[in-house]
């Protein structure tokens, strides 16, 4: 014979036939190695990508991959009212995009893969309704008839009282309805929610584990929560519980705003003698703002989204190097004394991730990519530039298909060397700094004054000009090529040494910077380039001296 409370959950729901058991037997353990950890990211279809939640998502990926585990993402989709149609797609092509590419889950194709699904909350809903079914039965949940006025009623007496806001103890209404009254009241059709029944004690402190913040001591969980809402969809909390349950969730990995909410999640796990796994809430990631630390927000701070520097070519390995910093405090010392090892031979540990906030350094992170792509060879960056272009810049795009290898040239200027030049912090810095090496960009600077030093006449410029035209010759080293300049300089009234200018400048027109500073604005239209040897030597003779010519024209 039924006791009332299985007929209250026959009657919410007559259709689910399935047993906790046989979704534990449907979604058995994994079979994996000792060690090895099931993380995930769990975004809502809400917007864009989240610089935090890039940086969530990575840590997990990590910790999953080096420790032969499995990572997935999982869509949570159950507050349909805030959800952006095609949002979903786009967080996973980005996360791609950054490399972080899911064992499981959903793909940025639409479609999902593994044996732990749907992976989609909204698909989920058969899987929640077994596992309430099962609560009600057992006591573990009820249903609740408060309205909208009742609540807001009720939150008015709480703050006139000076109580604690919440629907617990006293003030959870509907706790003490009896199955059949509860019975009357769903046939009558009365609209409801179900709540967890908890039986915590807010007074009362219980330790919590954090792996990365050590023992905490929270209150007690005392809140009878929503599980599951009037339209049959769940909240978060109560799908937290079951997917990270039956999934096999080893580490859930969440920002630090979580905390507070680990007694709720405890005390679900432990209604349901479930395994609790084991928690790490990651620091916020933070701005500083007029000397004060601020959460990085997506409504003051175009960096706080993703697209912001994928739109403006900031390369993805620079943007990875930068958020490992922040994961661990140990990774860039480790990078110093690796520089040319892989960025994921580091291991990602817990006990070296931040305990407050931490600080989003745009200009750490500028330094960073400066840094990465100055290491590039000519062939690696012209295909990562090439392939920003395709998407984000059509000129740019149209410069490097007239001639790829003529680009990878010009791209190889200072490369590979030593100390090699970094002058491109992003692929969008490319344009604006080669365009003076196509013939028609150029043309279009010569119809404005080009930038002379004032302090030199143009009779001076001219003269310059036209004894560098004869004597033109790059079909030496950078060091004879130099030499020579510093042979025609003396010889037009420049000082070569610029200690010999320093001391007597009266005695010269000008020293050897500004002498090669007149054939840099003449071929190029600009005051400050890379090497000027370089920069000849890849327009060729036929060009120098033709660009000389049009200047000459110009000034006289």
């Amino acid at each position: 014979m039924m006791t009332n409370y299985e007929k209250l959950a026959e009657l919410i729901f007559p259709n689910i036939k399935e047993t906790i058991e046989d979704l534990e037997n449907k979604y058995p353990k994994r079979d994996l190695p000792e060690g090895a950890m099931v993380t995930r990211f769990a975004p809502s279809p809400t917007g864009f990508l989240h610089t935090g939640s890039l940086f969530t998502s990575l840590i997990a990926y990590r910790l999953a991959k080096q420790s032969n585990g499995v990572f997935y993402v999982r869509l949570e989709d159950t507050d349909q009212k805030r959800e952006v149609e095609g949002s979903d797609k786009e967080l996973i092509t980005q996360l791609e995009k950054f490399g972080i590419v899911n064992d499981e889950g959903i793909t940025s194709s639409g479609t999902q893969k593994g044996n732990y699904g749907p992976y989609v909350q909204s698909e989920r809903q058969h899987i929640y309704h077994v596992v309430i079914k099962h609560m009600i039965k057992h006591g573990l949940a009820y249903p609740c008839f408060c309205t909208t006025e009742d609540l807001d009623e009720q939150r008015k007496i709480q703050e006139a009282q000076k109580i604690r806001p919440g629907y617990y103890g006293e003030f959870a209404i509907c706790r003490n309805i009896t199955p059949e009254e509860a019975i009357n009241r769903i046939e009558n059709k009365e609209q409801f929610v179900i709540r967890f029944k908890s039986n915590g004690k807010h007074e009362n402190y219980i330790k919590v584990h954090d792996e990365i913040k050590g023992t905490l001591e929270l209150s007690e969980n005392d809140l009878d929560i929503i599980i599951m809402k009037s339209d049959g969809l769940p909240t978060y909390h109560f799908a937290h519980l079951v997917d990270d349950h039956f999934m096999h969730t080893t580490h859930v990995t969440r920002g630090e705003e979580w905390l507070p909410s680990l007694p709720i999640h405890m005390e679900l796990f432990q209604s349901m003698n479930w395994e609790l796994p084991k928690y790490a809430h990651l620091p916020v990631i933070m701005k500083l703002e007029d000397g004060n630390r601020r959460k990085l927000s997506k409504r003051k701070d175009a960096e706080a989204a993703v697209s912001y520097f994928l739109e403006l070519g900031y390369p993805i390995d620079g943007i990875l190097e930068y958020l490992l910093t922040i994961a661990n405090s140990d990774f860039e010392e480790w990078r110093l004394e690796n520089p040319t090892l892989d960025k994921y031979e580091f291991k990602l540990t817990f006990n070296k991730m931040a305990l407050d906030g931490a600080l989003f350094d745009l200009d750490k992170v500028r330094n960073i990519c400066k840094e990465y792509l100055s290491k590039l060879t000519k062939e690696e960056i012209s295909r990562q530039v090439s392939e920003w272009a395709k998407i984000h810049d059509q000129e740019l795009l149209d410069l490097i298909n007239r001639d790829y290898n003529y680009f990878m040239e010009i791209m190889n200027i200072e490369r590979e060397k030593d100390k090699p030049r970094k002058d491109f912090e992003k692929y969008s810095d490319v344009k604006d700094s080669i365009t003076f090496f196509y013939e028609d960009y150029f043309d279009e600077v010569l119809k404005q004054p080009l930038p002379f030093d004032e302090k030199i006449d143009k009779e001076v410029i001219v003269e310059v000009l036209k004894g560098y035209k004869e004597h033109h010759n790059t079909e030496c080293s950078d060091e004879e090529w130099f030499a020579n300049l510093k042979g025609l300089a003396t010889k037009y009234g420049f000082a070569a040494v610029m200690k010999e200018y320093k001391k007597n400048p009266e005695n010269f027109k000008g020293n050897i910077a500004h002498f090669s500073g007149i054939i840099r604005v003449s071929v190029t239209g600009r005051n400050r380039t890379p090497n000027l040897y370089d920069i000849l030597k890849i327009l060729t003779p036929k060009v120098v001296k033709s660009r000389i010519d049009k200047v000459i024209a110009i000034l006289q």
